[in-house]
């Protein structure tokens, strides 16, 4: 039996994908590494401003690691975590329909870096059955294109994958914007119905190791909206 000949088109191909997913990675990095330094200069002119006044409001830059930054303030945390993967819009996504991914597929591949808003207790009081919620996802591609999919603030500033290339102005924009929305976006009671019952174990337990949990729309469910969460009993 003959030996089958090795498919150099293959190999290459393999190359081409590989290192395409290499450098949006390494251009997600270094944006990621602005958001950091943008959030630090927050907390420095925050600090600088109201350093001593009464009362005392926090707002606190926390690194993470090297893919998770924190940014605390009031009783809100807001957590910017980078993916390591590298994704690619589906099909029927709006930007597939553009002629700037038409003329180059390639531009279709993206790094994500995802907003999440906790509450600050959440974190301080250990309570692990608290809900999170994610409040924008921004995507870089290879040539620094990028598109947030957000709500409100997020979401209806910044979404023209064709022009819209990210720089340390429009990091700066993204932060402010998602601080904005947090503000904005309040603690409401949960139904009646929902919290009314409650376990001997449960109320014996420490508050570190309650489970009733906390979050600001517990209670409700979303419904997609292009500029806003929508609640519903």
């Amino acid at each position: 039996m003959e030996n089958s000949q090795p498919d150099f088109s293959l190999f290459e191909d393999l190359r081409k994908k590989a290192i395409l997913k290499q450098e949006i990675y390494q251009k997600t990095l270094s944006s990621f590494k602005i958001f950091k330094s943008v959030m630090l200069e927050l907390v420095t002119a925050y600090q600088q401003k109201y350093n001593g006044n009464q009362p005392v409001i926090p707002f606190e830059f926390r690194d993470r690691g090297e893919f998770e930054l924190e940014l605390k303030f009031g009783g809100d945390v807001l957590i910017f975590m980078m993916h390591t993967n590298i994704f690619e819009f589906p099909r029927l996504h709006e930007v597939m329909k553009t002629s700037y991914i038409r003329d180059d597929k390639s531009r279709s591949y993206c790094g994500v870096i995802n907003i999440y808003n906790f509450l600050a207790d959440s974190f301080k009081y250990n309570r692990v059955n608290d809900i999170g919620y994610m409040i924008g996802r921004v995507f870089i591609n290879r040539d620094m294109h990028y598109l947030i999919e957000g709500k409100r603030e997020l979401g209806m500033l910044y979404n023209n994958f064709t022009s819209s290339v990210l720089d340390r102005d429009k990091i700066y924009n993204i932060i402010s914007s998602a601080i904005e929305y947090t503000i904005n976006f309040d603690l409401l009671t949960p139904p009646y119905d929902e919290v009314k019952l409650v376990s001997v174990s449960e109320m014996q337990a420490s508050l570190e190791n309650m489970k009733l949990k906390t979050g600001k729309r517990l209670g409700f469910r979303f419904q997609a909206d292009p500029n806003e969460f929508r609640e519903e009993e």
